[in-house]
């Protein structure tokens, strides 16, 4: 069945299909029409849940925390400086290694004040150990969250969904609901190893030594050191095994196979645009112009950004003769955080391309054509003369 609605309706659907059993909501904008869809679900029998307010996001995650840690299946959603409130509680729900699941309407982030489009809210959050998945329109969102849900439990570790918010947060698009008992079938019941019960009572996340030591059955435990040795190694292996559920997905409901990289005309291009998000679909439309007039280039969209993809990077970009990476987004003092990543991953290659980066839409600037045609026809046209400084696009100074 089809819909026309909006990103965050999308969004909602997905968590309802999986049958989320704890709702922790708070507003903020562009997240805010996501828990309100939730909570109409919720009063009208629609979905089985328990709907939560709080009083703030730092709370909204405590909740989820507490709630998974029962053994109930949680979810929240949040956008910029409320994310930024759960900080300390991201640490914990992953190093709790709790299956949370929660959507991220991307926004840019105060002082000064903006409720407009960028990535900086999630990029920030980059290394607290959450997987981060990214969506390209509407159809990706429901179906991301629904593979989020059965990554989340698989892996034992929280994942974020992200997509940027207005372009698609409040756009309406058509998107295909899933069968109820098909999304049953694919997002088994949470049935955790460990949670609190009363007939069985236990510590849990309780204060850990430097070193290893003996538990309470005499089986020696990690210490700290191990149990972060550990959430790495089960994050470098969420790569494969989303890989995996993706492959389980496309079979069953006929959509997917880009679980980490989406390309569009990249097989035989000699230049790469790379980024994150809407804007993928957005330079789709200028890469048909560039090659109208001769230029064979193509785009990637990154939809696994944490844990990185560098092997599938590798693959798709070694050989190219420039990848130029476009973001909404910088690690202040430095460069494009995903530039920055690409640049690593890339660095042991031989055959190497030269790489550009430019910053743009922050804030919600808007991304012209004409401004992106560009930029692709400077580093299309010199690859060698490209700097490791990033170009910012739009500026008006």
């Amino acid at each position: 069945m089809y819909i026309i609605e909006s990103g965050n309706v999308a969004a909602a659907t997905g968590v309802q299909l999986a049958r989320a059993q704890v709702i922790a909501a708070y507003p903020i904008t562009p997240q805010t029409p996501l828990t309100e869809k939730l909570s109409e679900l919720v009063e009208s029998g629609e979905l089985d849940a328990e709907y939560i307010l709080v009083e703030s996001e730092h709370s909204a995650m405590a909740v989820c925390i507490a709630a998974s840690t029962a053994g109930a299946r949680a979810f929240t959603a949040t956008s910029a400086n409320g994310l930024l409130y759960m900080n300390e509680q991201l640490h914990w729900a992953v190093g709790a290694r709790l299956p949370l699941v929660m959507c991220v309407a991307n926004r840019g982030v105060g002082a000064p004040w903006t409720v407009w489009n960028d990535q900086q809210d999630s990029m920030s959050q980059r290394d607290v150990g959450w997987i981060q998945l990214y969506c390209n329109d509407h159809q990706q969102i429901i179906d991301t969250t629904i593979k989020a849900f059965r990554l989340a439990q698989t892996v034992s570790i929280p994942v974020m969904v992200c997509y940027d918010g207005y372009l698609l947060s409040h756009t309406y698009m058509p998107f295909e609901r899933p069968d109820q008992s098909k999304v049953d079938a694919f997002v088994p019941p949470f049935t955790p190893k460990h949670f609190l019960d009363p007939e069985d009572p236990g510590n849990f996340n309780t204060v850990t030594l430097p070193d290893i030591r003996p538990g309470v059955d005499g089986n020696i435990e990690p210490g700290y050191i191990e149990i972060r040795h550990n959430l790495q190694e089960d994050l470098r292996s969420a790569i494969e095994v989303y890989e995996e559920i993706d492959q389980e997905f496309e079979k069953e409901f006929g959509r997917g196979g880009t679980p980490l990289l989406e390309e569009y005309k990249c097989d035989d291009a000699d230049f790469i645009a790379v980024c994150i998000g809407s804007l993928s679909y957005q330079l789709r439309d200028v890469i048909d112009l560039m090659r109208e007039g001769g230029t064979n280039v193509g785009v990637m969209g990154v939809q696994m950004y944490r844990p990185f993809p560098d092997q599938a990077i590798v693959k798709a970009l070694a050989g190219k003769k420039c990848v130029i990476v476009f973001e909404k987004a910088l690690s202040y003092g430095n460069q494009g955080p995903l530039f920055a990543d690409i640049k690593s991953a890339l660095y042991t290659c031989e055959d190497k391309p030269a790489i550009k980066n430019y910053i743009l839409g922050l804030g919600g600037r808007e991304i012209q054509t004409q401004h992106l045609v560009d930029a692709l026809t400077e580093s299309c046209t010199s690859p060698e003369a490209i700097e490791d400084a990033p170009t910012w696009i739009g500026l008006k100074l």
